[in-house]
């Protein structure tokens, strides 16, 4: 009996990922690319007005074509926001960054024993998955006046040592109010970075730290001369995103205070936002604004990916390029 082959048809499987991607595509050149293009080329026009339609490029008007940005370097609100978000996210980030490492190096130490570690990355988390909006208010009602859980909580304590103390309004003080939206960005995202860092420690293979706990090495050591370098592209990534969000910070400042209080929580997205909709509609100086924006992310980004850079693979680059260079002029004089 013949053995009958059957030859089976070759089915091109890749143009279905071209059909799967259509959507994305479509999505991102509407919703991304357009949008980004048009605020690049409104940064050089005079479109103002809510409704207006029709607009000129500024060189066509008689303007330099850098009246705009000009126009925003020179403003008080913008200097005032731009040092206000550096502010915010500077502060922020620093106690951010250390109890995200701190209790992750805690829940991850094989020798210390923490009893219910999973209730504490749980409450750790829960903030970060709460809305900046609802917890703004949350934080508002806390710190209310003239009535206020706070100020009624350290007048119970006042009381209790027989000191009498006025309500506090912490929203008429430019640094209160500073570091109520530090604080509250804190509490928010800190467990999040934890979760992160929890992430890429439990990645490291565990022979290394069996070596180095042979060897001799204590927490401490085996903490910043293994633990952090072997974290090196997480906390690279870290570093990106939170400046980048700490630069686009809206939410939390708007609900808390907006523009009041000499605008203490005033921040480059707020000062966007007022002069596109908030009665002004200076929409060519806001997106003049979102363009400068958007360079100093980029700008800040790559310094940061610059100084995180793997510093021997680089050398090791180096030298091959140079091995390589050497060989051709080798062969080139044969």
């Amino acid at each position: 009996m013949k053995s009958v082959i059957r030859k089976k048809k070759l089915v091109d499987y890749a143009k279905y990922g071209y059909l799967f991607s259509i959507p994305f595509v479509v999505a991102f050149l509407v919703f991304q690319l357009y949008p980004t293009l048009n605020t690049l080329i409104l940064g050089f026009t005079d479109l103002k007005g809510a409704g207006r339609t029709e607009w000129h490029f500024l060189t066509t008007v008689g303007k330099p074509w850098y009246q705009n940005y000009e126009d925003v370097f020179k403003s008080v609100s913008f200097k005032k926001a731009f040092t206000n978000t550096w502010i915010l996210w500077g502060i922020s980030v620093i106690p951010e960054y250390f109890l995200a490492l701190l209790f992750a190096a805690w829940f991850t130490d094989r020798k210390m024993r923490i009893k219910g570690k999973g209730l504490f990355k749980i409450l750790f988390y829960m903030p970060s998955i709460i809305t900046g909006v609802a917890l703004a208010q949350l934080f508002a009602a806390l710190f209310g006046y003239p009535k206020g859980a706070i100020n009624d909580l350290c007048n119970l304590f006042a009381n209790l040592f027989g000191v009498q103390r006025e309500n506090y309004d912490y929203f008429s003080h430019e640094w209160s109010v500073k570091w109520l939206i530090i604080g509250i960005n804190v509490y928010m995202y800190f467990g999040s970075t934890m979760v992160l860092v929890i992430t890429g420690i439990l990645g490291i293979g565990t022979e290394i730290f069996e070596a180095a706990e042979i060897d001799g090495a204590n927490r401490i050591q085996t903490f910043f001369k293994i633990t952090l370098p072997c974290m090196r592209p997480i906390l690279t990534y870290f570093i990106v995103v939170s400046t980048i969000a700490g630069l686009q910070l809206y939410d939390v400042p708007m609900m808390i205070i907006g523009t009041h209080c000499n605008n203490a929580g005033l921040t480059m997205l707020m000062y966007i936002q007022n002069q596109a909709f908030s009665g002004s509609y200076l929409y060519n100086r806001a997106s003049a604004a979102s363009v400068i924006l958007t360079f100093i992310c980029g700008v800040i980004s790559a310094i940061i990916f610059y100084l995180r850079r793997d510093k021997d693979e680089v050398a090791l680059k180096k030298l091959k390029r140079k091995q390589r260079w050497e060989d051709r002029n080798h062969n080139h004089s044969i």
